[in-house]
């Protein structure tokens, strides 16, 4: 190692003067490294949590002479004094404060900036000026930095029952950026996207923000969202809590109840009641108003808290008389929950007529759903009998008519024929001519004096010589003089005559 260059005071050379020309490459102030060092530092590296005790062992193997020793963060231009004999350092000791062969430090409350490297060196004099002792390679140092107490936050307004809203947990301050958030509702696992990352204020920490979406009910009033957070410097993960009640509104149930119930006898005195049941928070406003006008009313009670950590209370009993001015009135209970828009439930005062106490006061028997039933299934029955008997009649006149009968009836009379007497001869003959193998029969009509006479053709002929009778509709027969009514044909022909005497 070559001597430092002598000049006046050179002894006197501070020790970061030394340093300075060791790192500038000043002739005579080298490192020493290798097997030839007299400085031992057995720590490669080192892993330390920001806030713990840092402990660095240093060492020298010759001891014979006095020489100061230091120790230097970083090497070259950047490094810094960590500890040196002479100096102050007020977080830095050594761990044998007499020894001249143990250099080793602590330092306390370790901070995220004492990442780095740490070199222990010696400085020693000899015939060729002073040497910088330093050894092979220095102590890299790992600090990890705790994530600090994770923040969970919620809604900035409450949500009703069957909405949704976002919890977000943070937390910062550490390093390595490895880190992991899992979210509980009630001991039950929820799920998430991932933590979102970034740089922290502190170099090289890292800051965490995480976010959950929470569907909420009307018993999440002792409920709890749990945020844990786990990093590789925590034993036990840290735990931020969040309140769902923070977050949750239940709107009331408000029913107005009136003792006795509507209509009332005139003067009677009626208790009105406001129920209101099942909200949160507790936050509640109550107003009666009387034909919208409002009331005084005292008897306002604290609201109570139910199992489920929900409340409610009763408004009342606001008594008025029941005075035939007040006939029609209406009460309104008004309910105004956490400075939400208000909840209005009426009741109607009704003043019983006297003249249909009696009738009002009948009790309807308690048989009345079995007498609808037995009633509506007797007008069943007689129905169905209705309709049979207009089938019946309306087959056997369909059965008549299909008959080979037809039946005659007469044509109106004229003025003249009402007049005259009755006489014997004055007849009306139709007579009906049956083709036979389908051959064809001419319609013949014959008139006689004062007789009138209609064949009708039809596609049937009898088996026999039998007359066949038929009765014949709205047939209208023109008159002819009188005159013997016609004989029949021979039995090549059927025909068949009716004779009806006029009236």
């Amino acid at each position: 190692m070559e001597p430092l260059p002598r000049s006046p005071g050179r002894a006197a050379w501070p020790l970061t003067c030394l340093v300075l020309l060791s790192l500038h490459g000043w002739p005579g102030v080298d490192a020493q490294a290798g097997q030839d060092s007299e400085v031992h530092q057995p720590q490669d590296k080192v892993v330390v949590t920001a806030g713990e005790t840092l402990n660095l062992t240093c060492t020298v193997s010759n001891s014979s002479y006095a020489a100061p020793v230091a120790w230097l963060k970083g090497w070259g231009s950047g490094n810094k004094t960590v500890y040196d004999q002479k100096g102050s350092f007020p977080r830095v000791t050594r761990v044998v404060s007499d020894s001249n062969t143990d250099f080793s430090i602590l330092i306390r409350d370790v901070r995220l900036e004492d990442t780095g490297t740490y070199y222990c060196v010696r400085f020693r004099k000899s015939v060729r000026g002073d040497e910088v002792l330093r050894p092979e390679k220095g102590t890299e140092v790992s600090v990890q930095a705790k994530p600090t107490h994770p923040v969970v936050s919620g809604p900035s307004r409450r949500a009703r029952p069957g909405q949704s809203v976002s919890v977000t947990c943070a937390a910062g301050g550490f390093f390595p950026q490895d880190i992991s958030v899992r979210w509980l509702k009630d001991e039950a696992p929820v799920s998430a996207q991932q933590p979102h990352i970034t740089p922290g204020q502190t170099k090289p920490s890292y800051e965490m923000s995480s976010t959950v979406t929470i569907t909420l009910r009307k018993d999440d009033v002792r409920s709890q969202v749990v945020c844990e957070v786990q990093h590789p410097t925590l034993t036990a993960p840290l735990r931020g809590i969040y309140e769902l009640r923070e977050a949750l509104r239940v709107p009331p149930s408000v029913r107005v109840v009136a003792d006795p119930p509507s209509p009332v006898e005139v003067n009677k005195t009626v208790n009105f009641t406001c129920h209101v049941k099942e909200f949160y928070p507790k936050d509640v406003d109550i107003t009666w108003l009387e034909n919208r006008m409002e009331m005084k009313v005292e008897k306002i009670l604290q609201p109570v808290e139910t199992p489920q950590g929900l409340f409610e209370l009763s408004s009342g009993p606001v008594e008025v008389n029941a005075t035939e001015e007040k006939n029609g009135s209406v009460f309104t209970c008004r309910v105004v929950h956490d400075a939400q828009d208000p909840i209005n439930e009426t009741a109607t005062l009704w003043i019983a007529d006297p003249t249909r106490e009696g009738l009002s006061n009948m009790a309807l028997p308690d048989n009345l759903p079995h007498i609808y039933i037995v009633v509506g299934v007797v007008c069943t029955v007689l129905a169905l009998l209705v309709a049979a008997i207009l089938y019946l009649i309306w087959a056997k006149q369909s059965k008549g008519k299909s008959s080979p009968s037809a039946r005659l009836h007469e044509p109106e009379k004229s003025s003249e024929g009402t007049t005259q007497d009755s006489d014997p001869n004055n007849l009306t003959y139709a007579d009906l001519n049956f083709e036979k193998e389908r051959k064809t029969i001419r319609r013949m009509v014959e008139m006689s004096q004062q007789s009138e006479y209609a064949c009708i053709q039809t596609s049937q002929a009898p088996a026999s010589d039998d007359l066949t009778y038929a009765d014949l509709d709205m047939v209208h027969l023109s008159k002819a003089p009188k005159r013997p009514a016609p004989r029949p044909e021979e039995a090549g022909s059927e025909y068949a005559s009716v004779q009806v005497t006029q009236k």
